[in-house]
């Protein structure tokens, strides 16, 4: 069979045909970056209509990632999604607490899911640092509740639960209310690949080297 092997070349001719759905959006450059990201990593097409960012939402993210803020995420999922090369270029961590013990038996005790409990657990941590959320919910909920009741605001919220119950009703509820810069999908669809696709497509705006694919998010020349 003869088909492509060399995945610089599979990653920018896919990065090419994606170009088409999204050079009319009238997006940025990292705009374009981000929104590509989600279409490539669902395959999906649609996302270049679905994904919504509050105004300088993007900016903010790669500032902050300059700046030395860390990812906090609710599931394995999406920090195993994350790219390590680009992590460890850029100095910045990415933290998950949903297996941690204390964490379980705070949802226990208090009868929430382990979602809550560890973005609770975070806390003040995540003032002026990005929430990747591709999972849970609740775990968005719980976010916006620390903004808005305690005053723990992020740098950036990546708000992309997945599913059917909760989903596109919290991610509607952060667009009306959040307090800080936000990039989600609206409706059911998002998931975890998708949240680190958005983290990858801001780490990878500043960070490149010869063996890590690269994305100009443009047309290519």
């Amino acid at each position: 069979m003869d088909y492509v092997k060399n995945p610089k070349e599979i990653e920018d001719k896919s990065m090419q045909i994606i170009y088409d759905y999204v050079k009319d959006l009238g997006l940025t450059d990292d705009e374009v970056r981000v929104v590509s990201r989600t279409v490539h990593a669902s395959g999906d097409v649609e996302y270049a209509q679905l994904v919504r960012m509050s105004p300088g939402a993007v900016q903010k993210g790669i500032e902050a990632l300059e700046n030395g803020a860390n990812i906090y995420t609710d599931v394995e999922m999406v920090r195993t999604g994350i790219s390590k090369p680009a992590l460890k270029i850029r100095g910045n961590e990415v933290h998950c607490l949903i297996k941690d013990e204390n964490v379980a038996k705070m949802a226990k005790e208090l009868g929430v899911t382990r979602s809550i409990a560890a973005m609770r657990t975070f806390g003040k941590q995540l003032e002026g640092q990005i929430v990747a959320i591709g999972n849970a919910p609740t775990a968005l909920y719980e976010v916006l509740r620390l903004a808005l009741e305690e005053g723990i605001k992020p740098a950036l919220i990546i708000g992309i639960p997945v599913g059917f119950v909760g989903a596109a009703e919290s991610k509607d509820y952060l667009m009306e209310v959040s307090p800080v810069p936000y990039i989600t999908v609206k409706g059911n669809k998002g998931g975890s690949p998708i949240a680190a696709s958005v983290c990858n497509a801001l780490l990878y705006t500043d960070v490149k080297r010869n063996d890590m694919l690269f994305v100009e998010g443009k047309e290519s020349k």
